[in-house]
């Protein structure tokens, strides 16, 4: 009988292991991260699905556009920090997309964010657009050109007043016009 009854504790052991593996695999299977939420998008099905007035073929853009300008504003690249020549522009006048003229920003809604980009308050309203964008694993607002989709940057909600927002905006996307 002593063979049976440790046979039989044995067994048990075994039945309360099996369990406790059964409740973890549901547990882990059944746990929903916020990374199942994401409604995901790139700048390739922005165009996709948006009919912006100016399209043209990539090869047209590559034509068009200097290597730097084409990656950020067509493939959705960041420059790096502190390399524009319009960071530090203080010039009055209007900034616009590099890639087709439209008027994006104002000089006067410009300042000295300390992040090594443009950075503006505010957009002149209807010339920009915006998408969603999970690209380095958070939820980013992405800012692009509303007539040609050329991506400009990003906007954050830790700017000055009177909008608290920050347009985080990448200089090879943009071109300045000074005021006559």
């Amino acid at each position: 009988m002593k063979g049976f009854d440790k046979r039989k504790d044995q067994v048990k052991k075994i039945a309360m292991k099996l369990k406790v593996l059964i409740v973890f695999l549901i547990l882990i299977t059944s746990c929903k991260g916020v990374s199942q939420e994401k409604e995901t998008s790139s700048e390739t099905e922005t165009q996709k699905t948006t009919a912006f007035a100016v399209q043209k073929t990539e090869a047209e853009w590559k034509k068009e556009l200097t290597d730097a300008q084409f990656y950020v504003l067509r493939k959705a690249a960041t420059e790096n920090p502190f390399t524009s020549d319009l960071l530090d522009n203080k010039k009055e006048g209007v900034y616009v997309c590099a890639g087709c003229g439209t008027e994006v920003f104002k000089s006067a809604t410009k300042f000295d964010s300390g992040t090594g980009w443009p950075s503006f308050y505010e957009e002149i309203e209807g010339n920009v657009a915006y998408d969603v964008d999970y690209k380095i694993g958070y939820k980013r607002t992405e800012e692009h050109c509303a007539t040609c989709g050329g991506h400009l940057g990003h906007v954050f909600e830790d700017g000055p007043e009177p909008t608290g927002e920050r347009h985080c905006i990448n200089g090879v996307a943009l071109k300045f016009v000074a005021k006559n």
